[in-house]
């Protein structure tokens, strides 16, 4: 497949001088930023960010499960 897009001039010679000192053509080095780019947004969306698993709570809050049996339960949506 071939796309063609049109980059602003700053960006296009950040990534010619990019691949010049990766002495990589600068296809390939588009290439590897999408995949990388790919590959990272596959994984944020499959995870929790870190801040939410480090997560350990305020020790004198009480936990909220318990007061999961005071909860309402969901009510019955109206379809029309």
């Amino acid at each position: 497949m071939q796309i063609t897009i049109d980059l602003p001039p700053d960006l296009e010679q950040d990534l010619i001088h990019q691949a010049t000192q990766s002495n990589i053509p600068l296809p390939t080095l588009i290439l590897q930023a999408l995949r990388r780019e790919i590959q990272t947004s596959k994984m944020e969306a499959n995870q929790w960010s870190e801040v939410i698993l480090s997560y350990e709570g305020i020790p004198d809050f009480p936990a909220f499960e318990s007061y999961r049996d005071e909860l309402l339960p969901p009510g019955e949506q109206e379809l029309f």
